[in-house]
């Protein structure tokens, strides 16, 4: 099945979707295995593995600091391929990867994507490659049935976004806002006109993340998006309290 058709069936069920976000290898693939059990026994519907990066410049200091220390115990590209298709043989919901174009190209954009589909994976995110320079492996992932999922943001035109969505499969990941992830992001009237802008762009599923921390937000966003994306939240409250914490975390957001 499609993941666009998956998520609108799941989204049939539920008023909202919950889609988490963690760093590989952060802060030890121990801890990732314990927090992905957490969220899938208390209703995650989507999660995201983050393959750590350099530089990885849409994210705020949590995850750039998650992403530094991950490389610095000496997590590798291998490590999280290993790790993931671990985790799509245990668990049925969709796997994505999230990451840097480098990661790609460095491995292999053919090579990569066929691993990818290979191991379970269902998609990608790839902050940092528009489709005018993405052409390789947007062919790639129409070839080896993975979902390129674009991105929004709230600077975005219409025109632009008409574009991104042509180009776009699986669902489209909304910006909540301007900048990078992990600070609370306003929900007022501009927010609204975003999300209607973007719901006239696609019939893709609208998945809304940066700042969204907490059930109010979730709330928020239930009737305007099919998906809420928690990302730095989950990895700030691994850190503070530890992986069992994320169990009832998850649990209170819908």
């Amino acid at each position: 099945m499609q993941l666009a058709e998956q998520l609108r069936e799941a989204r049939s069920k539920k008023d909202i979707l919950l889609m988490t976000h963690l760093v590989l290898g952060y802060p030890s693939f121990a801890a990732n295995r314990e927090v992905i059990h957490q969220m899938v026994e208390n209703g995650v519907d989507v999660i995201e593995l983050q393959i750590p990066f350099s530089e990885p410049m849409a994210d705020g200091p949590m995850i750039i600091k998650a992403n530094q220390e991950a490389i610095a115990s000496g997590t590798t590209v291998a490590d999280c391929l290993a790790f993931a298709a671990e985790m799509a043989a245990q668990h049925k919901i969709p796997f994505l990867f999230m990451t840097y174009y480098n990661i790609l190209f460095k491995y292999g954009v053919r090579e990569f994507l066929h691993k990818a589909k290979e191991i379970g994976i269902r998609g990608f995110i790839i902050p940092d490659l528009p489709p005018e320079e993405g052409e390789e492996y947007l062919r790639l992932a129409k070839e080896f049935d993975l979902a390129a999922i674009q991105i929004f943001a709230p600077t975005s035109t219409e025109e632009r976004m008409r574009t991104l969505a042509g180009h776009g499969d699986g669902f489209i990941y909304c910006v909540a806002r301007r900048g990078v992830t992990g600070s609370k992001t306003e929900f007022d009237a501009s927010f609204d006109d975003y999300l209607a802008r973007c719901r006239k762009a696609t019939d893709l599923p609208l998945a809304v993340g940066f700042g969204i921390s907490s059930r109010e937000d979730v709330q928020i966003l239930t009737g305007k998006a099919d998906l809420a994306v928690i990302g730095t939240a989950t990895i700030r409250l691994v850190e503070e309290k530890g992986a069992a914490a994320v169990g009832p975390f998850i649990a209170g957001l819908r």
